[in-house]
C-alpha cells in the first residue's frame, strides 16, 4: 500500500498523506469484512495485518477503531477485536420492519422539505453508484454499501427531522446489510430503484418518494433474505 511522489509532483502534507493512508486500510479491511474473508467471530492480528499491508500499526488500529464504531468489530478488554456475527433472521426481519416504519416517511419529509443544496447533492450520490470502483470487486462492493448509506442519510437529512437521521445511522444498516450477501443483483437492482425515489424527490413528489422508498426497502429485503432461505 506504499506509495510514492514522482518528480515534478508536489508531495502531500504528513496528515493528509497519513489520512489517505488510514482510509486506504480501512476500505481494504471493510472489504475483506463484506466478503467474510475476515469471517464472523474471527480474531483480528494487528500485527499481522500491518505486515500484510506493509503499513505501521497505528492506520490498522484507526480503522479498526472506525470499523468498530460501525458496529462491524467487536473489542473486548485484554482481548482484541473480534470480527461481529451478522445479523441474525430475527435481527434481519426487525431492521426491515423499522425500516419501512421509518424511511418511506423520510422519503416524502425530503420530497417536501429538501434544501436546494441537498437536492443538488442526492444525484450526484446517484451518479457515484453506477459508476463502480476500479479494482478489487470485495473492495468496491463495500464502497457501494457506504454510498448507498450516504445515499439513504442524505435523504433522512432532508426529511429534517434530526430523530429520523440520527436513529437511522446509529444501526449502521447497510453495512450490516451488504454483509450478508455478495450478490451483483443487490448493487444493480438497487441503482434503478434509487433512481426511482430520486425522481420522486427532485420532482417534490411525496406521495410517490413515499412509494418508490417502501418498494425499494421491500425489494431490497427479498434481495437479502434469501440468505436465511
Amino acid at each position: 500500500m506504499r506509495s510514492s511522489t514522482t518528480r515534478g509532483e508536489t508531495a502531500p502534507s504528513g496528515v493528509a498523506r497519513k489520512s489517505r493512508l488510514a482510509d486506504e486500510v480501512y476500505d481494504t479491511l471493510l472489504g475483506r469484512l463484506m466478503s467474510h474473508r475476515m469471517p464472523p467471530g474471527a480474531r483480528v492480528n494487528i500485527d499481522a495485518l500491518a505486515r500484510e499491508l506493509g503499513v505501521s500499526q497505528t492506520p490498522i488500529r484507526d480503522a479498526l477503531s472506525r470499523l468498530e464504531a460501525d458496529g462491524l468489530l467487536v473489542r473486548t478488554h485484554l482481548a482484541g477485536y473480534r470480527v461481529a456475527p451478522k445479523l441474525t433472521r430475527e435481527q434481519f426481519e426487525q431492521l426491515v420492519e423499522f425500516r419501512l416504519l421509518v424511511e418511506p416517511t423520510a422519503a416524502r419529509l425530503a420530497a417536501e422539505r429538501m434544501s436546494p443544496e441537498q437536492l443538488a447533492e442526492l444525484p450526484r450520490l446517484a451518479a457515484t453508484m453506477t459508476n463502480p470502483t476500479q479494482g478489487d470487486r470485495h473492495q468496491a462492493y463495500a464502497i457501494f454499501a457506504q454510498q448507498d448509506a450516504a445515499f439513504h442519510a442524505l435523504i433522512a437529512a432532508g426529511s429534517g427531522n434530526r430523530i429520523i437521521h440520527d436513529s437511522l445511522a446509529r444501526l449502521h444498516i447497510h453495512v450490516h446489510l451488504f454483509r450478508l450477501l455478495f450478490d451483483a443483483r443487490v448493487t444493480t437492482e438497487a441503482i434503478d430503484e434509487h433512481a426511482e425515489v430520486l425522481e420522486a424527490i427532485v420532482k417534490r413528489d411525496p406521495g410517490a418518494a413515499a412509494f418508490a422508498m417502501r418498494r425499494h426497502l421491500l425489494r431490497s429485503a427479498d434481495r437479502f433474505r434469501q440468505i436465511y432461505d
